[in-house]
This record gives C-alpha cells, sequence and structure tokens, in this order.
C-alpha cells in the first residue's frame, strides 16, 4: 500500500541572528512579506500539498507563531463588530479548520537535525516533509506539492533542489547525483557545506525535503557536524547507505529570506503579485528605478 504525506515538519526555533535587531524580540519567521508572515506562506504551502498535520519545532521567544495560528478571539470579536468582515475573513483563514498546529520546543539550537528528530513522537513512522520558512519559493503548484507527487511516484526521502554559483557551495548541502528522469536525480553522495573546491556539484539543497522515518535512526546516533550541531545533511548521508535518494529539480522562484536581500527581493516580487497593491507599486517602483 503506498504511503501519503499528511505530516510537514517546520524547524522554526533559530535565532535569526542575520535581521537582528527586527528579530531580537519577535520571530525571524514571523517577519512579513507584504502582508503576511514567512511561516503562513510556508503552511500555505504544506495545505495546498494535502497536508493536514503542521509540526512547529519552536524555541525561546517563539510564542508569536503559536499566537498567529490560534484563535484570536478579542480581534474577532471587535472586527465583526466594526463591520470590518473581510478582515474578519482573512484572519479567520489563516489555518484551515481541518488542519491541526502542534508545538513541540526544542530546549537548545543543537542544529536542523536535532530539530526534526525533535518531531519523532508526532510523525512517528510516517514519511513527512520538512518546510524551512527561510526558503520562500513562489511555484505552480506549490513544491512541496510537487514533490508530494514524485513520492506518490517512487516512495522514497526527496529532496528539492536547484544549481547555485559554486562560490556559494559552502553556504548549503551538495548533492552528487546522475539522472533519472526530467527534473529527478538519483542521489549517490551528499555532503554538508564543502568548499567551491571541492564540491562533487553545484546542486544544492533548498529548504524542502520528504524523508522517510527511518531518517530518525540516523538523527539518534550521528555524531555532531559542522559548527557542532546535528546536521540533518549528514543524517541524510547516512539514510543514503540504507534506502534509495532523490534529488527533485523544482519549478519555481526561491527567494533566500534568511537574507537581507533575499528579504527584499521577495518583497518586490510579491509587491508586485499582490491584488491591492501591485499597480500603484509597480509605478512607484519606475520613479526611483
Amino acid at each position: 500500500m503506498k504511503q501519503k504525506i499528511t505530516k510537514a515538519v517546520f524547524p522554526v526555533a533559530g535565532m535569526g541572528s542575520r535581521f537582528l535587531p527586527a528579530t531580537k524580540a519577535t520571530a525571524k519567521e514571523m517577519l512579513p512579506i507584504v502582508d503576511k508572515p514567512l511561516i503562513q506562506y510556508a503552511v500555505e504551502e504544506a495545505v495546498a500539498a494535502g497536508i493536514t498535520d503542521m509540526v512547529f519545532i519552536t524555541g525561546r521567544h517563539k510564542r508569536a507563531i503559536e499566537d498567529h495560528f490560534d484563535k484570536a478571539y478579542e480581534l474577532e470579536a471587535t472586527l465583526e463588530a466594526d463591520g470590518k468582515l473581510k478582515l474578519l475573513s482573512v484572519i479567520q483563514d489563516v489555518v484551515p479548520k481541518h488542519v491541526n498546529c502542534i508545538y513541540i520546543r526544542q530546549a537548545e539550537p543543537l542544529g536542523l537535525g536535532h530539530a526534526v528528530l525533535c518531531a519523532k513522537p508526532v510523525i512517528q513512522d510516517e514519511p513527512f516533509a520538512v518546510i524551512l520558512a527561510d526558503d520562500l519559493i513562489d511555484g505552480e503548484p506549490p513544491i512541496i506539492q510537487q514533490m508530494v507527487n514524485v513520492f506518490a511516484k517512487y516512495q522514497c526521502s526527496i529532496l528539492g533542489v536547484q544549481d547555485v554559483p559554486r562560490a556559494n557551495t559552502k553556504q548549503y548541502g551538495i548533492v552528487s547525483s546522475v539522472n533519472l528522469e526530467k527534473d529527478i536525480e538519483r542521489v549517490s553522495g551528499i555532503v554538508e557545506k564543502p568548499k567551491p573546491e571541492v564540491a562533487p556539484s553545484t546542486l544544492a539543497v533548498v529548504g524542502r525535503y520528504i524523508l522517510t522515518p527511518r531518517i530518525f535512526h540516523y538523527l539518534e546516533n550521528i555524531q555532531p557536524g559542522a559548527g557542532g550541531e546535528i546536521q540533518l545533511t549528514d543524517g541524510i548521508a547516512e539514510l543514503l547507505k540504507e534506502e534509495q535518494l532523490l534529488a527533485y529539480r523544482f519549478s519555481g522562484t526561491r527567494y533566500d529570506c534568511g537574507s537581507k536581500l533575499g528579504y527584499l527581493q521577495a518583497q518586490v516580487a510579491y509587491g508586485l503579485k499582490h491584488e491591492e497593491l501591485r499597480e500603484d507599486f509597480a509605478a512607484y517602483l519606475k520613479t526611483v528605478a
């Protein structure tokens, strides 16, 4: 019987140090792109893929994320009393009623691999998605939906990948692979943040994963890697010795919103798509170009 992806893990415990002082008291995942926070775009992507259980791996000072996806009784009552029904609908639709939000505290910042491992009690023996909200990817269909479709056929772990400049390989997990079919590669190796001169390729893993539950076994047993953290890439490298692993060249535009430049690029791109703002915003940009 073929398995389906119904759960997604959102590692949101990071400090957001590249955006200080803005993130001193605010979760970086709550930084808005136009009028929605990054984490909401990530959840909407998961919902579009048919995922119903959203597992947030949180840390200290991340209560804003929980509050965002919770019911806001006072605000809803005020909007309804004031007749602002369109705004009322907007906040009521932040998360659909059939979706479950589950929060797990990561007590120490021990790395992405450790954050994923924290989800084990909820995921148990099911395959699952991992979505990094920092990587905002504009695709149609949404990227996780594309990857869920690939999983439906191959029933194995899948990494979302794209080519990056060789000078940037030291910022990513880099895979070596052979072509399987259009946009799909069979992974033969993966290494975390290699220097450009020794990187096996320029094919980088960028914030979207579908993983089988066997990954938890390796995350529990690997030693700390780069930066003294439990690296998800190292766990995946061990998983590769046992199971088939695919790399999927997704169709879409990625904005690295963990960087200031990527964040500003996303603001412009999504501002130009925004139903209420696009015409006026486009006209404004012509005055500053």
